[in-house]
């Protein structure tokens, strides 16, 4: 990149890289300088993963079969956001990828919170926080809208631990709800994902014991 294509920015991790071209013919001068470089180093680009992307957006009206892209587990690709302003537009940003999301997803099902009826909400709180920290900090960065979605699962999955602990909720999945949402505005600090959820301000946790009945 620094001997044939000094202008031309790009980030790279591993083995994957992106290549920020400004037009269609520049982007496929690359792609053929790369695949000579890359065969005289007796190695390929990926078929499937080396393609040329339009980053569409408000300003370019063009038209492209490819117009997303996955790099570093977050989805590149046109998306309607507010400015500080209120003014609705087409952005080209990233947001947590499908796959991703499915993968944390998946994690929070093999907690199985559902079977950790003997365990406080504390208890639980004390398990999953960590690690839905590390998912914050990483893909919460951008757009949170998408991560928010992959969220309400854990209070699906909360949900049916209340469920299974407490006689008065079986079977009332909205009595459930209600009563959790009532715990989250009262306590948004117990869980870290209500605070990214709900933006609610933390109260003292301590009001779980006296009014909810949660330990």
């Amino acid at each position: 990149m620094e001997l044939n294509a000094p202008a031309i920015p790009f980030e790279r991790y591993a083995d994957d890289m992106v290549c920020h071209c400004t037009s269609e013919a520049q982007a496929e001068d690359l792609w053929r300088v790369l695949q000579e470089r890359f065969s005289a180093c007796h190695l390929t680009l990926h078929p499937d993963k080396t393609r040329i992307v339009y980053c569409k957006q408000d300003g370019r009206e063009g038209t492209y079969p490819e117009v997303s892209f996955d790099f570093l587990e977050y989805t590149f690709r046109p998306r309607m956001i507010k400015s500080r302003v209120g003014r609705i537009f087409t952005g080209f940003n990233p947001a947590v990828s499908r796959k991703a999301a499915n993968a944390i997803r998946e994690t929070i099902r093999s907690w199985e919170l559902a079977r950790l009826s003997p365990l406080s909400m504390e208890s639980i709180a004390g398990r999953i926080n960590a690690t839905v920290r590390g998912w914050i900090d990483y893909y919460g960065a951008f757009f949170k809208s998408e991560l928010k979605r992959v969220f309400r699962s854990i209070d699906e999955h909360l949900i049916r631990w209340m469920m299974r602990k407490y006689k008065h909720f079986r079977g009332h999945w909205h009595r459930s709800w209600r009563w959790l949402r009532r715990i989250a505005r009262q306590n948004s600090g117990l869980f870290v994902h209500w605070e990214f959820l709900y933006g609610l301000p933390l109260f003292n946790i301590q009001r779980l014991h006296g009014k909810s009945r949660v330990s």
